[in-house]
């Protein structure tokens, strides 16, 4: 059982229990694993958990300054972070998008005690942030200062690094011998028309005006950063992901990108689970041409191909066409709109419905002995 999260209904692990306890009722004897995935997006701490890793809470600056509760996952001296913990959408007050002052800034605390932990290797995932900052307040969280020309501290958020003077990174932690990986989208550049504020400024909030202004200011800060890293790291493809949090973690972490699906699946050894198994169950909310660029369930078909088990989905809804599915190394797909036409009854009733659909997965993929 290895599907994603369900958005606004179910989480990944939520997903497998349903799935799981399903597929006990119709096939009893059958031996199952839950392995809830993610693809670096949310969800990916406690993919990350659910797989054995250590959950490590602690209280950090939220994406409009509130102190929040974030956990990260640690399994000897590798950890995984996740910036919709700490500055994530969800985090956001009564969830009002504040797209020119909401800063990345607690995800720099947790990095900073991901450090502290002894942790060598941090994956960095960048799914559900709320800022458009650049990753100027993650440089903050790990210590670093951001100077006006007055030498005062700059507040939170894209919109102030227009007035962005100077750095003074002499509070960052030392790096050397950490490797940081950022499970993301190796496309977008950071600044210009598909770059972070033109994409992901709306997506928080921003007005047209303002999108202009924070790309002003991922320009100021791109200009200092890169003089002070001897980085040059803005038209990195994937750079601008995130709202430009990639950037930073390129620039002063010396991150590399690599696809969130096929990273996440190796940490969680998804491989080694996967081989000899009769059946994996994966899914997600919508199964659609979005999954093909790269989501957590496309990752988990074609790993399971390799391991030589076939594979078939579940979600809310499917979109695409039984030659894109064996494209993709699915065998079938289910979905919760075949047995519930109404949206809000999928969403309030995705655990039941999900249960229901393993009987049909059962009959079809797992048939019983004959007597």
């Amino acid at each position: 059982m290895a599907p994603d999260r369900f958005p606004g209904a179910l989480t990944a692990a939520q997903a497998a229990r349903h799935l799981a306890a399903g597929l006990r009722r119709a096939r009893p004897g059958v031996p199952l694993v839950e392995l809830p995935v993610a693809d670096g997006g949310e969800g990916t701490v406690e993919a990350a958990v659910a797989a054995g890793w250590r959950r490590v809470e602690m209280e950090v600056c939220g994406p409009t300054g509130q102190q929040v509760n974030a956990h990260l996952a640690m399994n000897g001296r590798s950890a995984v972070v996740e910036l919709a913990e700490a500055s994530g959408l969800r985090r956001l007050p009564e969830g009002r998008p504040r797209p020119l002052v909401a800063s990345s800034l607690g995800t720099g605390q947790m990095i900073a005690q991901a450090v502290r932990l002894g942790a060598r290797r941090i994956v960095l995932g960048l799914g559900g942030g709320a800022c458009t900052d650049g990753g100027a307040g993650l440089v903050q969280g790990l210590g670093g200062r951001l100077l006006d020309a007055l030498g005062k501290d700059l507040p939170p958020g894209g919109a102030a690094l227009r007035s962005l003077h100077a750095l003074d990174l002499r509070g960052l932690p030392d790096m050397s011998g950490i490797e940081v990986v950022v499970a993301g989208d190796a496309t977008a550049p950071l600044l210009g028309r598909g770059g972070a504020a033109a994409v992901d400024g709306p997506r928080r909030g921003a007005t047209r005006d303002e999108v202009r202004l924070l790309d002003a200011g991922l320009r100021r800060w791109a200009d200092l950063a890169e003089a002070a890293s001897r980085r040059a790291a803005r038209d990195v493809p994937g750079a601008g992901t995130a709202g430009g949090v990639a950037f930073a973690a390129l620039t002063f972490l010396g991150a590399t990108i690599e696809p969130g699906a096929s990273l996440m699946l190796d940490l969680l050894g998804f491989a080694d689970k996967a081989r000899g198994a009769h059946l994996v169950v994966t899914g997600e909310g919508s199964l659609d041409t979005r999954s093909l660029r790269g989501t957590a369930p496309i990752g988990v078909a074609r790993a399971a191909a390799r391991a030589g088990a076939p594979v078939v989905a579940v979600a809310g809804r499917r979109g695409l066409t039984g030659e894109q599915l064996r494209k993709a190394r699915i065998q079938a797909a289910y979905a919760l709109a075949d047995i519930e036409p109404d949206a809000e009854r999928r969403v309030r009733l995705a655990g039941p419905l999900l249960e229901q659909l393993t009987v049909a997965i059962a009959d079809e993929w797992l048939p019983l002995p004959r007597t």
